[in-house]
């Protein structure tokens, strides 16, 4: 409860914060997931991992990978997710976004009690050395509270300087819901977090 409790306070300053500066909002938000990591028991690090962390890695801000987009139609799916904790987790596909020069990717809803839009996303880097967890990354989990809001004019933000690595990226005891092809790019994304103890230096 407590680690869903300081994400969503870490993504309300975020929210806050990048309403005029998105790239201290990003900044804010690494300390929140460094200090998480580092000390938090429910850390998908280990005790000794956190010991030895000195921060994830995380690639430099760039502002082409921001975008505010309009949610667009799309045709009727469903992904069921086996968990190992809360048995098979069902997705609902409820629109898509198009990122200019990227791609499109599809917006995923919970339904299951709760709810929540759930934006996961692979790159052509993915599982590659020095690239970006095989399995994808996420850029949305409101579930969790991680939520960058709509912009001033109301429509969807999709900062992918904010995609993260799932928690099975650093342990594979976790079991994680991982990107279907509707939220697979063909380009590479240089931003958000990269696999852990590749040879990017963090930056913020």
């Amino acid at each position: 409860m407590d680690w869903r409790r300081r994400t969503a306070a870490s993504y309300a300053r975020v929210r806050s914060i990048a309403l005029d500066d998105p790239v201290a909002a990003r900044a804010a938000w690494v300390r929140d997931r460094d200090d998480l990591f580092a000390t938090h028991p429910a850390s998908p690090l280990g005790p000794d991992a956190q010991t030895s962390f000195t921060g994830l890695e995380v690639a430099a801000y760039d502002p082409a990978y921001r975008f505010e987009v309009e949610v667009l139609p799309a045709p009727a799916g469903r992904l069921d997710v086996p968990t190992g904790t809360d048995g098979v987790v069902p997705f609902e596909r409820i629109g898509r976004v198009e990122l200019e020069g990227l791609g499109s990717l599809g917006l995923w809803a919970l339904r299951s009690y709760g709810g929540g839009l759930f934006v996961p996303v692979k790159d052509a880097s993915a599982g590659r050395a020095g690239g970006t967890y095989g399995g994808g990354r996420y850029l949305l989990d409101t579930i969790k509270g991680a939520d960058l809001g709509p912009s001033a004019d109301g429509r969807l933000v999709i900062d992918l300087n904010f995609a993260y690595n799932p928690s099975c990226a650093y342990d594979p005891a976790w079991a994680c819901p991982l990107a279907p092809p509707d939220n697979t790019l063909a380009e590479v994304l240089p931003v958000g977090e990269r696999v852990p103890g590749a040879s990017l230096v963090a930056t913020t």
